[in-house]
């Protein structure tokens, strides 16, 4: 075997390596039987990004203007419970943070049933524990979501 090709194959990681042996893997979402794309597939890494950019603008708003006293930096700090506020109401009721319903996403359960409120609100903690949300899965879903059997879909 060449050497550049065993560094590459390290490199790639123990997915690309087995792929090259030829085991099939399946789209995002098949084991979760969910579809390879369009509505109802796993809701894809760029729009999940743009809708947790736009709920903390959000969170970063509505606390500098109304609990920070106009302060940058006390508004930061209020903007993680602003945030674990709005994700425990909007995720637990409508299954969709303001981002999300922009971007056309939506937190459910597995198996496509609505996510209930004790799961919501777990799921909510890790979120704003962060590491469980960097932590991901063949699937892309993170540890948060994992742990609350949740799964975030398009719309």
């Amino acid at each position: 075997m060449d050497k550049r090709q065993a560094i590459g194959s390290w490199l790639s990681g123990p997915r690309a390596a087995a792929e090259d042996m030829g085991v099939d893997f399946g789209y995002r979402g098949q084991g979760l039987g969910l579809p390879e794309s369009g509505p109802g597939a796993i809701a894809p890494l760029g729009r999940r990004f743009g809708a947790l950019f736009i709920d903390w603008a959000l969170c970063l708003l509505v606390s500098y203007a109304l609990l920070s006293g106009r302060d940058a930096q006390v508004a930061g700090n209020w903007a993680l419970l602003v945030f674990l506020v709005l994700s425990l109401v909007t995720v637990g009721t409508v299954g969709a943070t303001p981002g999300k319903l922009l971007l056309k996403l939506r937190v459910i359960g597995e198996g496509g049933v609505r996510l209930s409120l004790p799961k919501a609100v777990l799921r909510s903690v890790l979120v704003v524990l962060v590491i469980p949300a960097v932590v991901w899965d063949r699937d892309t879903r993170g540890l948060h979501d994992r742990l609350s059997r949740a799964v975030q879909i398009r719309v």
